[in-house]
């Protein structure tokens, strides 16, 4: 799987204000296509790119948390990318696209990111931390297990899972079995009574991913 992932080269970069502190941004690989995202600069060297599941966007699971811990983050001096993917689902394509991600923040001065994916972007989260040292801490949310099988090249830098115990699309022994396999350091957090899209425990999701993040990759 890994000799097929594609390596785009980054060409023209687009953009367009979006809002206070955002833009749109619009990544060329050289193959053609477009990798669209939003970006909030915060002027640092360290940014967060968020992964949606399978059907890409840009809001994330328990009702848009996406949007709410960049703007968040950035006051802590962390930029963010939400990205979409050029085409979703696809797993080896959105392993390409965020590599292709993480080219554009290096450009604009990022030379350390986290990865955040839900669902079957925790797997290509996961995918592309083993692949880029850039990348200094992942996070998956309800993660799926097909493509996580490079979970033990991401230690030593640190791993967060979270999962609902009542998810019935992707079930919470996915996230088991991904921690089983994967090195220190790891962490493992289960929420009972929530489904896959973590709306039940949106605002518990909100603050573990606040904490965990500023203690394993802000502050390190």
């Amino acid at each position: 799987m890994v000799d097929d992932i594609p390596r785009l080269e980054l060409g023209d970069v687009r953009s367009r204000i979006f809002g206070s502190g955002q833009e749109y941004v619009y990544l060329e690989p050289g193959e053609g296509g477009c990798v669209e995202g939003i970006f909030r600069s915060a002027g640092g060297s360290k940014a967060i790119v968020w992964l949606g599941g399978a059907r890409g966007g840009v809001d994330g699971p328990a009702f848009g948390v996406y949007g709410a811990l960049s703007y968040r983050f950035a006051s802590m001096g962390i930029g963010s990318l939400r990205l979409h993917y050029r085409f979703p689902g696809d797993f080896r394509s959105c392993v390409g696209d965020v590599l292709l991600g993480v080219d554009f923040l290096a450009r604009v001065g990022v030379d350390c990111v986290a990865l955040v994916g839900h669902s079957f972007g925790g797997a290509v989260a996961i995918m592309s931390g083993a692949l880029c040292d850039r990348v200094g801490a992942v996070v998956g949310l309800s993660s799926q297990t097909f493509g996580a099988g490079l979970v033990g090249d991401l230690s030593p830098r640190p791993l967060l899972l979270v999962h609902g115990e009542r998810d019935r699309n992707l079930p919470v022994r996915c996230s088991y079995d991904i921690y089983g396999n994967a090195g220190e350091p790891k962490t493992l957090i289960t929420y009972e009574g929530c489904g896959h899209f973590l709306r039940e425990c949106c605002s518990e999701v909100h603050d573990l991913l606040v904490k965990w993040l500023r203690e394993n990759f802000v502050e390190t």
